[in-house]
C-alpha cells in the first residue's frame, strides 16, 4: 500500500526522481513528519476548518456523529475506512493509503521517464518501503529490467533477509542513522539500535552504495558527543563515503491532528542550518562528503 507519489523531485537522490511513499513501519518516532505512513492499513485524516458538515460521512460510519460545526471521530471504534474514501466534498475527510499492483506503478513510473535523463530515477520512501512484500521486490526487479536508477530510503530496522533480498537491485541506499544508544533509541522511536547497527554493518559489508542521513533533533541527538558517536561509528565501515545532515522541521505538525494523534515534538524549534555547523567540520575531519538535506 502507498499514500503518495511524488513527481519530479530534485531530493533523495541525484537528478529528476518520482518517489513512491508506502505506507506502514515498524518504528514510532516521536518526530515523525509523515504519521499516516506509521500505519500499514487506510489511516482517516480530518480537517475541521474545511468541514462544511454536509453529512455524507456520518450515514457511512457510526464512529462519526456531529459536533457542532464540524464532526467528532471515535477511532477506537472506526471500521471499513476505505468506504470513506472521496465520500467528503469539501476534502475535509481524507482517507490515506492506496491499494496499486506493481503493474499500476509501472504505468505510473514510465510517465516521468523522459525527465529522468542519465541521473534520475525512483526513489522508495514511506514510512519503511523495506517492511512491504513480495510486491516492492517485484517493482525493484521490473525497474531493473528497465534499466531505472533506484534508491531506497530507509531505516533498515527489519529483519536482515529482507534487506539482502534487495542487494543488486538498488543503486543507492539512504539510510537514516538515528542513534547509537539503545536505550534513548527505543524511549524515543519504541525500536532497537542494535538491530539498526547490525544491519548496517551486514550491507556496508555486501559493497553496497550506502549514504548515511543523520537527522539532528533537538532532546534527542541534538549534541556534539551524540552526533560524533554516529559519525565515529560510520567511519569504522567499508563503501560508505557520504553523510548527509537532516534538520529538524516542524512541516508534518498539521497531520498529528488530522490523524487525532498528539505531536511530542510540538514544544521543539526547529533546528537551523548553521547549528549543523560542528557536525559538519567534525564528519569532513573524518573524510566524509557532507550535505546538508536529503
Amino acid at each position: 500500500m502507498i499514500f503518495n507519489i511524488q513527481r519530479f523531485s530534485t531530493h533523495d537522490g541525484d537528478g529528476i526522481r518520482t518517489i513512491i511513499f508506502y505506507k506502514g513501519c515498524p518504528l514510532r518516532c516521536q518526530w515523525c513528519s509523515n504519521p499516516e505512513s506509521q500505519s500499514f492499513g487506510y489511516s482517516l485524516m480530518y480537517d475541521q476548518k474545511s468541514c462544511k458538515t454536509f453529512g455524507d460521512c456520518l450515514k457511512l460510519n457510526s464512529a462519526i456523529r456531529k459536533n457542532g460545526n464540524g464532526i467528532k471521530i471515535n477511532r477506537e471504534l472506526l471500521e471499513n475506512i476505505e468506504a470513506l474514501k472521496d465520500v467528503c466534498i469539501s476534502k475535509a475527510l481524507t482517507v490515506s493509503g492506496e491499494k496499486k499492483t506493481v503493474e499500476e506503478l509501472l504505468l505510473e513510473i514510465e510517465k516521468d521517464r523522459v525527465f529522468y535523463g542519465e541521473d534520475g530515477g525512483v526513489t522508495l520512501s514511506g514510512g519503511e518501503p523495506l517492511s512491504q512484500g513480495n510486491e516492492m521486490l517485484q517493482l525493484l526487479e521490473e525497474l531493473q529490467r528497465k534499466r531505472i536508477n533506484v534508491n531506497i530510503e530507509t531505516t533498515l530496522h527489519v529483519n536482515w533477509q529482507k534487506i539482502k533480498s534487495t542487494v543488486g537491485l538498488i543503486d543507492t541506499y539512504l539510510v537514516d542513522l538515528k542513534h547509537t544508544d539503545g536505550n534513548k533509541f527505543k524511549s524515543f522511536t519504541n525500536g532497537n539500535a542494535e538491530l539498526v547497527k547490525t544491519n548496517l554493518i551486514n550491507l556496508a559489508e555486501t559493497g553496497s552504495q550506502i549514504i548515511v542521513r543523520i537527522p539532528v533533533l533537538p532532546g534527542f541527538n541534538h549534541t556534539i558527543a551524540e552526533i560524533n558517536s554516529m559519525v565515529d561509528l560510520v567511519t569504522t565501515l567499508p563503501n560508505i563515503n557520504e553523510i548527509h545532515f537532516l534538520p529538524y522541521h516542524t512541516f508534518g505538525l498539521k497531520k498529528y491532528d488530522m490523524l487525532g494523534l498528539k505531536y511530542q515534538f510540538k514544544e521543539k524549534k526547529q533546528v537551523e542550518n548553521s547549528e549543523l555547523e560542528p557536525y559538519i567540520k567534525y564528519a569532513k575531519t573524518k573524510g566524509f562528503q557532507t550535505k546538508i538535506g536529503g
